[in-house]
């Protein structure tokens, strides 16, 4: 078996040799072998391709030089695999000279294959493995399109998505070939070949995207989980474009590694809730109590509501280790305070990045669903929603009914959110009641010009060691996290009126830093730790 990765690459011509030709997309667990011989900001794709080649399991490998990362892979493993190859791609994809020179690399190709393996190349037998072209879908359905997407994520973006999904990444599979010519002469069959790939549905590697806009002018199309790769910059481009056209998109970034699923799944999920956007309603279709479960990584917060959607009880608990325990905690916390039983609650609905784990919910939800349906419950003018809570920033977009039109949330780092700022109280010797308090009493203006977390814990020590004051050091920090809060907010086009949830709500520096920024006043609920899990059990009631 010979592995590719490239949606142009030649497969079906390791048919005429009699070796099947297979896309590979891995993903690796670490980089450990892959860093022994690339730098670490290569392309996470293509040290997850090396990683897993070095590894074992691949002994044949055809690639395409469409990049530099790429052609690193190649040189590394042409010393460690039986075959490799780099096939030089056009990037003109619509001229007769590009098609007349793949054509001639493609015979390169068979000519090397042949060299190999010692055998020889059976036109016959290539013919017959040509794909028919596939058909298009005539039904609402979701597109994945930007970069490559490794399987495990194509098949969770699958079981996720309410309708049927489409991959419009740059592998996707768009050819097909509906009259191959009688011709036996390899060069012409060749050429007709190489012209067939290169007229694919282009990616952005490619000096002529045009066709690129029939995907998001589909009329069936109803919207575009839009996929790139963490240190590859062709794809960014052409995310603000189908923005910019009003089409339903919700980005994501990996890395080509297992982590963040939590991220990852709370962010597609939110976007499939709001492609089908309900009216706020009456709340009176469950009678009797209702709880909302919000399990976050620092707190599990509950919120029990009556029949006339007042709110009877509520708790706010560490999450620990487990999120179930909090959460069995958090409900009990909150029964005893109401007076009730478990048996009295006739509804949950669990949010957060643990709810899928509180397995006696009778339904989870997205934070992003229900802190907008809490909020909007609390004050129907708010606008945009900023959420910074303990592992994340969120910031919302609602319109005039409260429905949910965009959001964003943070990358996979602890920048602006509550975990950053309990690392800084922690480096500062204090708590974050305090921390609070000294961000309103500065003199001295500090940039903390390092988001990460560890950059900023360093600079912090150096300001220590240069005698800076405390207050001047803490408004620094919340200037930072208010710089990353502006930045999401101008990302979605926020508008006022804004209100804030989650616990950070409650430091009255970054509230004030954050305000500064917005040139507006942030409306702030009395507990704003609850937002989400009140917004949950609303949505209980429905």
């Amino acid at each position: 078996m010979i592995a590719s990765v490239c949606k142009y690459t030649p497969d079906e011509l390791f048919a005429g040799f009699g070796e099947s030709c297979q896309r590979i997309n891995p993903t690796a667990l670490a980089f450990d072998l892959s860093d022994q011989y690339t730098h670490p900001n290569l392309c996470s794709f293509a040290k997850a391709l090396l990683q897993s080649c070095l590894q074992g399991g691949v002994e044949e490998l055809l690639l395409t030089e469409c990049c530099d990362s790429l052609r690193r892979v190649g040189d590394v493993l042409k010393q460690k695999l039986k075959f490799v190859y780099l096939l030089d791609l056009p990037h003109d994809n619509n001229g007769v000279c590009a098609v007349d020179l793949y054509a001639g690399r493609l015979l390169d190709l068979i000519y090397a294959y042949e060299t190999y393996s010692g055998e020889k190349f059976d036109i016959a037998a290539f013919k017959a493995a040509l794909p028919q072209a596939k058909e298009t879908i005539s039904q609402p359905y979701i597109s994945i399109m930007g970069a490559r997407i490794n399987d495990e994520l194509y098949h969770s973006i699958a079981k996720m998505a309410k309708l049927p999904v489409k991959t419009d990444t740059c592998t996707g599979v768009s050819k097909g070939f509906t009259q191959v010519p009688k011709t036996e002469d390899l060069q012409q069959l060749m050429r007709w070949y190489a012209h067939a790939l290169l007229r694919q549905n282009a990616c952005l590697r490619m000096e002529n995207i045009a066709d690129r806009n029939q995907i998001w002018n589909d009329p069936h199309l109803k919207g575009v989980i839009y996929h790139t790769v963490k240190f590859c910059d062709f794809y960014g481009f052409e995310y603000a474009k189908i923005r910019n056209k009003g089409v339903p998109i919700v980005k994501i970034e990996t890395e080509y590694t297992p982590t963040s699923d939590g991220q990852i799944r709370t962010r597609i999920e939110a976007f499939m809730e709001g492609l089908t956007p309900q009216k706020q309603k009456s709340h009176s279709i469950v009678t009797g109590y209702t709880a909302g479960m919000d399990s976050g990584s620092t707190s599990t917060n509950v919120v029990i509501l009556d029949k006339d959607c007042q709110i009877v009880s509520y708790a706010i608990v560490p999450t620990g280790a487990r999120s179930l325990d909090g959460a069995y905690r958090a409900l009990e916390q909150a029964l005893q305070k109401a007076g009730l039983k478990k048996e009295d609650i006739n509804r949950i609905v669990s949010t957060g990045y643990g709810r899928i784990s509180i397995n006696f919910a009778d339904q989870d939800v997205t934070e992003i669903t229900c802190h907008a349906k809490g909020v909007y419950f609390l004050d129907s003018s708010v606008r945009t929603i900023i959420d910074i809570g303990g592992q994340d920033s969120k910031v919302i977009r609602l319109d005039e009914e409260g429905n949910v039109t965009d959001f964003v949330m943070n990358d996979k780092c602890a920048a602006g959110t509550g975990r950053f700022l309990d690392m800084m109280a922690r480096t500062l010797e204090m708590d974050l009641g305090v921390m609070s308090k000294l961000g309103l009493q500065w003199n001295e203006e500090i940039v903390i010009s390092s988001m990460c977390t560890v950059f900023a814990e360093s600079e912090v020590i150096s300001l220590i060691a240069q005698n800076k004051e405390i207050p001047d050091i803490v408004h620094g920090l919340n200037q930072s996290v208010a710089s990353k809060i502006y930045a999401l907010v101008k990302r979605v086009q926020g508008v006022g009126p804004y209100m804030m949830t989650g616990g950070v709500a409650n430091n009255k520096g970054v509230v004030r830093a954050i305000e500064e920024k917005l040139g507006q006043p942030l409306l702030i609920w009395q507990i704003p730790d609850l937002c989400g899990a009140l917004g949950a059990a609303l949505l209980a009631k429905e």
